[in-house]
């Protein structure tokens, strides 16, 4: 059952996140950010994780706490359902159009966070959304979930089409990379450990 729930209390925000690896791609979203909402939904539906995200931040200031924090706590719920992450690929890639973008996203749940976002527009809007806090949330989750996450926009001029494109990216490798190996007999790691 590689399931969890986290969640996060702070004077900026109030995050509770459950999700579900072995999914169908179910979501519940309700961070206060429409577009959020839907990005965060699209990633359910592309990796076929089952995401329910309950967030209530201090949108009067701005976006970036809620973004960010509700980045942490997937990050935080995403190590606990991989656990020792025995037996998964570990690896996952993803090239998606999103009509004139493209954008790919590389996945390594190895325990070692990073992020690196390539994108000439990262401080485009989509709407009342700062593409910039794409690379707030990837880099929380990173951290939180003890991976490498490399996304980059290959090309596309539409703000909205190249986040969609980024949450979809990452979610098909995502599901390429917590899947499991049948031939696969411990920790996806010559150290033995992750």
């Amino acid at each position: 059952m590689r399931k969890a729930k986290a969640e996060r209390r702070t004077r900026e925000t109030e995050i509770e996140v459950e999700l579900d690896l072995d999914g169908s791609g179910e979501a519940s979203v309700d961070t206060g950010i429409g577009f959020f909402d839907h990005m965060l939904e699209l990633f359910a539906r592309h990796s076929l994780v089952d995401l329910r995200v309950k967030a209530k931040g201090d949108l009067q200031v701005d976006f970036h706490h809620t973004v960010e924090d509700t980045g942490l706590v997937m990050g935080k719920a995403l190590a606990e359902a991989l656990g020792d992450r025995r037996g998964i690929v570990r690896y996952g890639f993803a090239s998606i159009p999103m009509d004139e973008t493209l954008c790919e996203a590389s996945v390594d749940l190895g325990g070692r966070p990073f992020l690196v976002m390539i994108s000439p527009m990262k401080h485009e809007r989509a709407g009342d959304f700062d593409v910039k806090l794409v690379e707030e949330f990837f880099r929380a989750l990173s951290v939180e979930s003890r991976s490498a996450i490399h996304v980059r926009q290959v090309y596309g001029d539409e703000a909205h089409h190249v986040c969609e494109a980024f949450f979809k990216a990452y979610a098909r490798a995502m599901r390429a990379a917590v899947a499991f190996d049948p031939r696969e007999r411990g920790v996806p790691s010559s150290k033995g450990v992750i």
